[in-house]
């Protein structure tokens, strides 16, 4: 697990995923269930979708538009302080939404 200080100098940067942004700035990811052979096989006989949507809220949609692999995590953080000034904890959620999408591999630093 890194420091704080080091975790501030990552440079998040998200993942080869098709994502679309709404009239309200929200964005959605499609993301894809399996990306093996079986998976995808498995999907293509029950005649299902290979996919899924990610539906991210407010501040979740502008921490993904930042991760483009230029910034660092501690300039996300003072842009999305400036966007929220009235979140509580934004560091907090800021830290623990990156390590979630990190997890889920949709981002990698």
């Amino acid at each position: 697990m890194p420091t704080v200080d080091e975790f501030l100098l990552y440079k998040p940067k998200c993942l080869d995923f098709k994502w679309s942004t709404n009239n309200e700035g929200l964005v959605t990811l499609t993301v894809p269930k399996f990306t093996g052979k079986l998976g995808i096989s498995f999907c293509k006989a029950l005649r299902r979708e290979n996919t899924f949507e990610a539906h991210l809220d407010k501040l979740g949609s502008a921490i993904w538009n930042h991760c483009d692999g230029t910034m660092l995590v501690k300039d996300i953080l003072t842009e999305v302080t400036k966007q929220f000034p009235d979140e509580k904890n934004i560091d907090q959620r800021l830290f623990l939404f990156l390590q979630q999408l990190k997890a889920l591999n949709y981002i990698t630093y």
